[in-house]
């Protein structure tokens, strides 16, 4: 299928923003082939570095005070008061299986502040000090009411073992105090996603069950001139983050991939997902909008929501993996920003969901089913999804393994124990052949994730049968020595990878081992030439007469 390579002219050419990161999906509990409740998340910036977050349990004195921190930068945004006791936390998951994750997309610029609490801090503070997805929307909204909010517009993937809902947040602009939002729960049998990009649109005022909202939040858009009509018509997207052409090409494209997975109708929705309705009016329509969630067409797995997060839009006009841009070796991989200009004209990259820039991603699986003493699941992977592992970390481990944990190695020093710098090693090396190198690296990945998968059920029985504090030593033994021997694996990998495709050639194989002749020695390698379909898009450079 040919790819489609967007150009477009003039003032939407604009539109894209640095902020454009991270992908959420979202599954209820009646969605899921094993009655979890699930999120995922990838943590996409070229300025972040992959560990994995853990504070435990903790007791703190009256009258202790947080710092908090902007999770981005790192600037000092001032302390809150610290409450008495403190639930342990691994990544974006607590001992509770509450887990929560966000998509940026920013919204109307003049309504961002640096004052408060920013996005990413308001997550890990919820976690220390929350059991249930409601409490979570309620701590959340609270502390931006109390200590301001130092960011741009959020969109919040909350969930616990019972329930996962969205919420959609902004601040109020300096001076002001507080947040505008609008949260709704996934129904049980439906799945949901975001990508940097509002989702909710209207609400419904009526169901105090399913849907909760600031008290203005029609009454600030009204101030602000962003929305005049009935309540009933007010479109929390539309005031606050009103599309451009990136929102849609760039952001609801990757929620219209995901959907796809599990829809037999989703191409209706093309048009609108890629903005070329957008484009063809000028801007003044956006086309038949995507739902906010979907009944999928069959039951979800945790498995194929960690295949999903390695979309890289396979099978459609969006496959990144294919073009003239791909080069030969079909790499994913983009040199600069996702747009550019020549002789005025502005060219667009796809951005799928899978991406070189991650940091790390997470599948959350929120288990009410299973024993207490065994909790939720963070299946969690460092830097691409595509050529990552995810590795499961249990909720309840009292600390992370020494290749995932903070301070092993950063963005500037490497660290041979860092599974953030091998896997991220293997990628590079992959991304010069990629055609060639990722069935091999999917061999590797698929052999691990199907032998952790294997392995759960009976994991769950040793912790069921043991205390409490036993079952956390068992647990936090049984996720470091996955994650110590996944490291293994991808170093053997690397080195494999590394010895084949040396110089550009592929290394001889025979009976699993490289080939040698009768003598001992080394045979010739292989010397693959470009496939036809490339050399045909620049014959005439390579034409002899």
């Amino acid at each position: 299928m040919k790819r489609l390579f967007l150009t477009i002219v003039g003032v939407f050419a604009l539109g894209i923003t640095a902020s454009m990161a991270c992908t959420n999906f979202i599954v209820g509990k009646d969605a899921s082939a094993d009655g979890s409740t699930i999120i995922s998340y990838a943590a996409d910036s070229y300025s972040l570095y992959g560990f994995l977050h853990f504070s435990p349990a903790a007791d703190y004195p009256k009258g202790a005070m947080r710092e908090v921190k902007d999770w981005d930068s790192g600037r000092p945004l001032g302390q809150i008061p610290q409450v008495e006791h403190t639930y342990s936390v691994v990544g974006n998951m607590n001992e509770h299986q509450l887990t929560i994750g966000e998509t940026t997309w920013g919204g109307r610029p003049e309504l961002s502040d640096t004052v408060g609490i920013d996005y990413g801090s308001l997550i890990y503070i919820t976690l220390e000090r929350c059991k249930t997805a409601r409490e979570a929307i309620d701590c959340m909204t609270s502390l931006v009411e109390e200590f301001g909010y130092a960011s741009g517009g959020e969109t919040f993937s909350i969930g616990d073992p019972n329930e996962v809902w969205i919420m959609d947040l902004i601040g109020k602009g300096p001076g002001q105090k507080g947040a505008v939002w609008v949260a709704t729960r996934v129904p049980d049998d439906c799945i949901c996603a975001h990508a940097n990009q509002a989702r909710i649109t209207t609400i419904n005022f009526k169901d105090k069950k399913n849907w909760r909202y600031s008290k203005d939040v029609v009454k600030f858009a009204r101030e602000k001139g962003y929305f005049e009509g009935k309540d009933a018509d007010f479109s929390f997207q539309a005031a606050y983050a009103p599309f451009d052409f990136s929102a849609l090409y760039v952001c609801e494209a990757r929620v219209w991939s995901f959907f796809r997975h599990f829809s037999d109708d989703m191409e209706q929705y093309f048009d609108y997902a890629t903005g070329k309705t957008f484009l063809e009016t000028g801007g003044k329509d956006a086309g038949k909008p995507m739902p906010l969630y979907i009944r999928p067409n069959r039951k979800v797995s945790v498995q194929e929501i960690k295949d999903c997060m390695r979309d890289q839009y396979e099978g459609t006009p969006l496959d990144i993996t294919q073009g003239t841009d791909a080069g030969p070796w079909n790499t994913k991989l983009r040199y600069g920003s996702l747009t550019f200009k020549l002789d005025s004209t502005a060219y667009w990259y796809e951005r799928p969901t899978a991406t070189q820039q991650t940091a790390w991603s997470f599948v959350a699986q929120m288990r009410g089913y299973a024993d207490p003493k065994a909790g939720g699941i963070f299946w969690f992977g460092v830097d691409d999804a595509a050529t990552n592992v995810y590795v499961p970390m249990f909720c309840r481990i009292n600390h992370v393994p020494e290749c995932f944990a903070e301070g092993n190695g950063d963005l500037y020093n490497y660290s041979p124990t860092s599974a953030w710098w091998t896997f991220n090693i293997v990628a590079n090396w992959a991304y010069t052949k990629y055609s060639r190198m990722k069935p091999e690296i999917v061999k590797v990945q698929q052999m691990l994730e199907e032998k952790f998968n294997a392995q759960i059920e009976g994991v769950d029985a040793q912790a069921a049968a043991m205390d409490d504090e036993d079952a956390r030593r068992f647990l936090t033994n049984y996720s470091c020595a996955q994650a110590d021997n996944t490291m293994i694996e991808w170093q053997n990998l690397g080195i494999y990878l590394m010895v084949k495709y040396l110089d550009g050639q592929e290394r001889k194989e025979e009976n699993g081992q490289f080939k040698r002749n009768a003598y001992g020695e080394p045979t010739g390698p292989n010397r693959p030439a470009f496939p036809e379909s490339y050399l045909r898009t620049f014959k005439n450079e390579i034409a002899h007469e």
